[in-house]
């Protein structure tokens, strides 16, 4: 069931060239929106997405380019405005009808991430300092307010005839995310055993939330600016949640072995927090020795040092922890597939999205 476009492509482009080409179409309205802020979060927002220095020195060769990867001066690869726009396409629409929705999006990710490093005390992201610890909590707080809101401003006020279904996807997703990072954050409180553990089918649903729920939305956005029907806009959220959750599994991959050059974070960071992500609880849930050493380590009143964190890694993988974060990676991205399949979509676009999903599981480790 495809929706033959008026012209086919000779080629179809790498994930880097379709991340590159939605990124410089969103480009323009995206630091036009930021330069509608007061100066100061403004600067720290623009610091957020890598275009600018400490104090608002611009950092050369901000602008979009056709880069692997995530590097310093880069607002990271922009997955969510170019589901947005993808979408968009997808159902037929030029990308340009999506970009206040592509915007809207990537403004609701910095507000998250800015609000993410406070509450897990992240000092590093994307190889430089987090805002927080840059400009101080209570700056990175405002920052992250004034994005919130302009997010929410640029959708109402974009003069498509949909946006005021595209706010009310917008504010359930927001209510979706706040609901995950609330239950990110009790299970800290959590034992890793016994009976109020957290359990993988747990950890899913949170994952959903978090991060599921605003790749969702930036689907949902794209094929409601578009004017698609509510069925298909309806499927394309259900395959942008799934893919949130892939995308949650990989996270969780490089949390622990993810080269510092790439994640621009320590290597076994999420380890060294302590936090309960897939890989762990996975692992856990097995029998065998690995995972008896594994809770006898990550129990022990003694705070893992680095060559504990190591042996703590070797076990997770040996356990299956690994493996088995990977394969729920790819279930996941299996769905998002069988929903491209599940409804009428334009032959390049739908391309387009299928060539990110591996992509997406690759990132390098």
């Amino acid at each position: 069931m495809t929706m033959q476009t008026t012209t086919d492509r000779t080629a179809q482009p790498t994930a880097q060239q379709i991340l590159a080409r939605c990124r410089e179409l969103v480009r323009p309205q995206l630091a036009a929106a930021i330069g509608r802020l007061h100066p100061w979060p403004g600067e720290m927002a623009a610091f957020s997405l890598g275009w600018s220095e400490v104090n608002g020195r611009p950092v050369p060769g901000s602008g979009t380019g056709s880069g692997s990867g995530t590097v310093p001066g880069s607002g990271g690869k922009g997955v969510r405005q170019a589901l947005t726009v993808l979408c968009a396409e997808a159902v037929g629409a030029p990308g340009e009808t999506a970009v206040a929705g592509a915007v809207a999006v990537e403004l609701i990710h910095t507000f998250s991430l800015l609000h993410d490093d406070i509450m897990d005390g992240d000092e590093l992201r994307r190889q430089r300092e987090t805002v927080w610890k840059a400009y101080g909590t209570g700056p990175a707080v405002l920052a992250g307010d004034a994005l919130f809101a302009l997010a929410l401003e640029t959708l109402a006020e974009s003069g498509n005839p949909h946006s005021g279904e595209a706010v009310r996807h917008l504010a359930g997703a927001l209510n979706d995310l706040v609901r995950g990072q609330a239950e990110d954050l009790l299970f800290e409180s959590r034992p890793w055993t016994g009976p109020h553990a957290v359990q993988p089918h747990e950890y899913r649903s949170m994952a959903d939330d978090k991060t599921g729920s605003l790749l969702g939305c930036a689907a949902a956005l794209g094929a409601t600016l578009a004017g698609a029907p509510a069925p298909t806009v309806a499927v394309l959220a259900r395959a942008g949640r799934h893919l949130g959750v892939a995308f949650q599994a990989v996270d969780d991959l490089l949390g622990i072995w993810g080269d510092p050059e790439v994640t621009g974070k320590p290597v076994h960071n999420d380890l060294r927090q302590t936090k309960k992500t897939f890989p762990v609880l996975a692992a856990l849930a097995t029998p065998g020795p690995a995972a008896r050493r594994l809770t006898a380590l990550l129990t022990s009143p003694t705070p893992l040092d680095d060559a504990a964190l190591r042996v703590a890694a070797a076990l997770i993988e040996e356990a299956g922890g690994r493996s088995a974060t990977l394969d729920e990676a790819h279930r996941h991205l299996d769905i998002v597939r069988d929903c491209l399949d599940s409804v009428p979509l334009a032959r390049a676009a739908a391309g387009d999205i299928r060539t990110l999903l591996p992509f997406l599981v690759s990132r390098r480790m």
